[in-house]
């Protein structure tokens, strides 16, 4: 291995999860008074289509939490032509809100994770970080955790014309880091991150979370030795195939 990639949300960073709390928010707040769902029903179900972009998971809570009508009724408001772009609105307005709190964000960073990107730059290996959130969201991110500089190359969602779990990131990524995709240790944790990584001939280490771990675990697709139970258990796994002493 001479490259070490990264996922951003719920690698690096528990983005995973605000966005989950964010999409609870949404849910709550487009709900009709006879609806008494709750936020750990929003989280539970958010739980199933982590990794997925914004329409697919817009879309999905909708159809759970009947807010079709809900979010329709916002188009004027936004200018925009279909429900799911409302509902995504204004969950974007609930999740930057919580973006704005750098106390927050680095209450919920992954101090493991973080403690290998800064390894694998000592140890001379090339960096890159492949992350589905959006360029202004993930530069927020990356700034407030003081880690910008840690990598050699940045691609976002904007940079690409697919999302995960399609390698087109990840391959994009390897291209501007100079390396062959064989020579490359993926850092995720989403069973589509895992997908996506694979697909791109790439080497990968799943350090799984609450929301992703079952999916991953099920799969089938990694050995268990290369799904991390237990973030405190990564360095180790990880020394198998990087030298990062």
């Amino acid at each position: 291995m001479t490259a070490v990639i990264f996922d951003l949300d719920g690698t690096l960073v528990q983005t995973e999860i605000l966005k989950a709390y964010s999409y609870a928010q949404t849910v709550l707040e487009l709900s009709p008074e006879d609806y008494a769902y709750t936020e750990e029903e929003v989280v539970e179900a958010f739980k199933e289509v982590v990794g997925r972009s914004r329409q697919e998971v817009a879309q999905m809570l909708m159809d759970r939490f009947h807010l079709e009508e809900a979010s329709k009724k916002l188009l004027p408001h936004f200018h925009l032509e279909r429900p799911w772009q409302a509902f995504v609105q204004v969950r974007l307005r609930i999740y930057e809100s919580m973006l704005h709190d750098p106390e927050t964000l680095l209450r919920y960073r992954c101090p493991y994770n973080m403690t290998l990107l800064r390894r694998s730059r000592k140890n001379g290996y090339r960096t890159g970080l492949a992350t589905m959130s959006h360029c202004p969201q993930a530069t927020k991110v990356l700034q407030i955790l003081d880690i910008e500089k840690q990598f050699d190359f940045i691609a976002s969602r904007d940079d690409v014309e697919n999302p995960k779990p399609d390698p087109e990131i990840y391959l994009l990524v390897a291209r501007e880091l100079g390396i062959p995709p064989a020579q490359c240790l993926v850092i995720e944790d989403s069973l589509s991150g895992v997908k996506a990584a694979l697909a791109a001939e790439m080497f990968c280490i799943a350090v799984t979370t609450d929301f992703t771990h079952k999916a991953v675990q099920e799969s089938g697709i990694l050995e268990d030795r290369w799904i991390v139970p237990e973030p405190s258990q990564l360095l180790a796994i990880a020394e198998n195939v990087l030298s990062i002493a």
